[in-house]
């Protein structure tokens, strides 16, 4: 799964890759689930991209209430298209949900050791997401999902799992809330390549969401 991530990059810089406007965000070195996380989608009816803020657990817009968003933070890459929580999302609302690495738990004895698994240029990538929008009465909530699959050579030995980073060649298409070719989408959900990432331990600082700060991105040194 994917627990927790990070989105270090200058708004600056966000703004040039994904072609939206400068969003308003700050470092942030440890997003946990139910956060508001930074992602860009297609504006409805328009071929154009927003950045938005969407609460990271999706909630169904058939669900009784928001609690059901703590059981969807991911969604697997084998079932996404056709579990009911996911498929109207899968084939209508997709995103790209932003970041610069993200965390994975290796066990280690009696307790486990976190990594940080990013870029080896440290880059901004986009791990792919479906959003939804729920509403009851005079409350609506806008939350997303990463998808998973199955961890690469890298990843392996700390997890079984890893998020889907998208290759950007796809954005567009993975955006295009038109575009029905099922079998292309899953395609795209596929482990990035081990050769262009790096993961290291970091201290437990990072098991706590109330720790948000550069500690918990510091390689960790015997």
């Amino acid at each position: 799964m994917c627990g927790r991530f990070t989105l270090r990059t200058p708004a600056r810089d966000i703004a040039q890759a994904f072609g939206v406007s400068a969003p308003d965000t700050k470092p942030r070195y440890n997003v946990a689930p139910s956060q508001a996380v930074a992602a860009v989608r297609n504006r409805p009816a328009q071929d154009t991209r927003e950045f938005v803020m969407l609460r990271w657990g999706l909630i169904p817009f058939w669900a009784d209430g928001p609690q059901a968003g703590y059981k969807m933070v991911n969604a697997r890459a084998e079932t996404v298209a056709t579990k009911p929580a996911f498929r109207k999302a899968f084939a209508q609302r997709r995103c790209l949900i932003l970041a610069d690495g993200f965390y994975e738990w290796q066990k280690a004895g009696s307790g486990k050791q976190p990594f940080l698994i990013h870029m080896k240029d440290d880059r901004l990538f986009a791990f792919a997401g479906l959003w939804e929008r729920w509403e009851r009465e005079d409350e609506a909530v806008e939350s997303c999902t990463i998808i998973v699959t199955e961890a690469n050579d890298l990843v392996t030995p700390i997890h079984d799992r890893m998020p889907v980073i998208l290759d950007p060649a796809d954005y567009d298409v993975w955006l295009d809330s038109t575009y029905a070719d099922r079998k292309r989408l899953q395609a795209m959900l596929k482990p990035f390549p081990s050769s262009e990432l790096e993961a290291y331990p970091v201290s437990r600082t990072v098991n706590s969401p109330k720790n948000d700060s550069a500690e918990c991105v510091e390689r960790l040194h015997d």
